[in-house]
């Protein structure tokens, strides 16, 4: 190619001056407001100055709309060592608490806006953690979480909506005990930073009420007074994620 064009990647246009629908790569040839197909290396047509305006401004669009879709997120990965999924249900007349510990999945960010795009997490049922051990196993029979057939609670994003600077409403699909429901999950980034190992990381929580019985976990709620454990569940996730290369690798560690 000669060095005295402007070249451009023209990508799918259909109506631009009354060019077909393709890929190709055209040059316009400065001064004579030519438009050059390359790879046959003719004239295609001659371009008035208004034709060169709408031209350029077609070009800049595209060029600005690929920039903008493809550079402005990130990917994390959530650190389970560093993350959990917290529960509150009423035990009798009072509440008792836990958590999940094994949290897994990743994150998409827009860091300018600060707000997530999109998520997916799987929690391990085996590591629930209740404080007292014979209830933890009471608590993965038939009875209540049947772990031996459903061992992990999945949730997979399907819309976001900003709510604010850093605070926002994850819409999708959560699958527990078997059953799927679409659930809604407020979350609020609480900020970005190094880590010590030559990582970056993100922060935030999330929080939702849940029923139980929505899930077809139902033990106990036909008991007077609805038992001793309740049906409703407040659930509130603390996240670490690690952001992930483009390659979707961790970034390289001290």
């Amino acid at each position: 190619m000669q060095n005295d064009g402007l070249d451009l990647i023209l990508v799918g246009i259909r109506t631009v001056f009354g060019l077909k629908s393709q890929v190709a790569a055209y040059r316009l040839l400065p001064g004579k407001r030519w438009l050059l197909k390359l790879n046959q290396g003719r004239k295609i047509m001659n371009l008035g100055k208004q034709s060169m305006r709408l031209l350029f401004v077609n070009i800049f669009m595209i060029l600005g709309f690929v920039g903008a879709s493809s550079a402005a997120t990130e990917v994390y990965s959530i650190d389970n060592a560093h993350s959990s999924a917290n529960w509150v249900i009423r035990h009798v007349v009072s509440k008792t608490s836990g958590t999940f510990s094994d949290v897994q999945g990743k994150i998409e960010i827009d860091p300018e806006k600060r707000w997530v795009l999109k998520a997916e997490a799987v929690i391990s049922v085996y590591s629930i953690d209740s404080h007292h051990r014979e209830r933890d196993t009471h608590l993965l029979t038939g009875e209540f979480f049947n772990a031996h057939e459903f061992n992990a609670i999945k949730f997979t994003s399907t819309d976001a909506q900003s709510t604010g600077k850093n605070t926002g409403i994850l819409h999708g699909r959560l699958t527990l005990h078997g059953v799927t429901k679409e659930i809604e999950f407020p979350f609020e980034i609480l900020g970005f930073g190094p880590d010590p190992w030559g990582g970056y990381r993100v922060g935030l929580q999330a929080a939702t009420k849940l029923k139980r019985s929505d899930f077809g976990i139902t033990s106990g709620l036909d008991m007077p007074g609805g038992g001793a454990v309740g049906d409703d569940v407040e659930v509130t996730l603390y996240i670490e994620g690690v952001k992930l290369s483009p390659d979707g690798k961790e970034l390289e560690k001290k």
